[in-house]
């Protein structure tokens, strides 16, 4: 075989190589894009979220009834119960001959364990069920339906063409014992965490940085770039990376994807850090959710 027989033929063996791992690459992104399309409509996905009721000390009741302190839709009984909440922890008491159940069991007294630390106790009547959100030092009752409008009318999710160059290579900046900071969220409270560190990358010749948060073994980045508000969701969007090696963390933003809060209004969405706005535009990943 000649030289030059040989170098076309390596050329055209490592073309093939590179075609099936774009194609592999896009294979698992398009999955990865179905799982998270079907978990959003699941029987606890986001779009089954209709109400957000914080808690006042003492007696908070529940009910279809118009002066319910947790509203219930019209169709679930007038009266269900009743929230007590005395010293951060929430006890539900069942109104008489109403069927309340949680993990299927019948109960008429039952406390209620937060989200935080979790798991939480959940409560069902029916196609609706309740459970307590911990925020900080303020307690709330989540309210999901499975036939919400947002599930019944939910058209599916737009996304940016998959691009492998937008798995990029980020320098990884550890924090030696970590750092704590500031996290707003869409209802105005603060809470501190802690981040490990920071990613530095370039794109179009600009330095950018994203500052994560830790969530269970993974990097979890909050962010805003500037289609923020036009191809996407104005509030940001998120990305999880898993942990840093050798220096080096992978920001795949073929899969940043939008917040609860782009699909239902009673969620208590963190916002971007003013560190983690980027001055580009990153498209890739979820495009902005118009339908509610």
């Amino acid at each position: 075989m000649s030289t030059g027989f040989a170098r076309m033929a390596l050329a055209m063996a490592l073309g093939g190589v590179t075609l099936i791992a774009q194609q592999n690459y896009r294979a698992e992104i398009e999955k990865w894009r179905k799982e998270r399309e079907a978990n959003l409509i699941k029987d606890d996905g986001w779009t089954t979220v209709v109400g957000l009721f914080w808690l006042r000390e003492g007696v908070n009741s529940a009910g279809s009834n118009p002066g319910s302190r947790i509203k219930l839709p019209e169709g679930a009984p007038a009266e269900v119960g009743k929230f007590i909440l005395r010293g951060g922890q929430v006890i539900f008491q069942a109104a008489p001959a109403v069927k309340v159940t949680s993990r299927g069991v019948p109960v008429e007294s039952i406390e209620m364990k937060p989200d935080e630390p979790g798991p939480a106790t959940i409560i069902e009547i029916g196609d609706l069920s309740m459970f307590v959100l911990s925020r900080g030092n303020r307690f709330a009752i989540r309210l999901r339906d499975k036939n919400s409008r947002f599930r019944r009318e939910f058209k599916g999710l737009k996304w940016f063409p998959v691009d492998e160059a937008w798995r990029i290579q980020a320098k990884w900046i550890p924090y030696p014992g970590g750092k704590r900071v500031s996290i707003d969220n869409v209802t105005g409270q603060t809470t501190v965490e802690n981040s490990p560190g920071y990613a530095v990358f370039r794109i179009d010749g600009k330095q950018c940085r994203l500052e994560p948060l830790l969530e269970g073994d993974l990097l979890f980045f909050i962010f805003k770039d500037r289609t923020a508000g036009k191809e996407t969701y104005p509030g940001g969007r998120f990305l999880y990376a898993a942990q840093p090696r050798n220096g080096v963390v992978i920001l795949d933003f073929n899969k940043a994807f939008n917040p609860p809060c782009a699909f239902t209004p009673f969620v208590t969405c963190p916002l971007p850090p003013p560190q983690n706005h980027l001055p580009v535009r990153i498209t890739a990943g979820e495009m902005n959710y118009h339908h509610w």
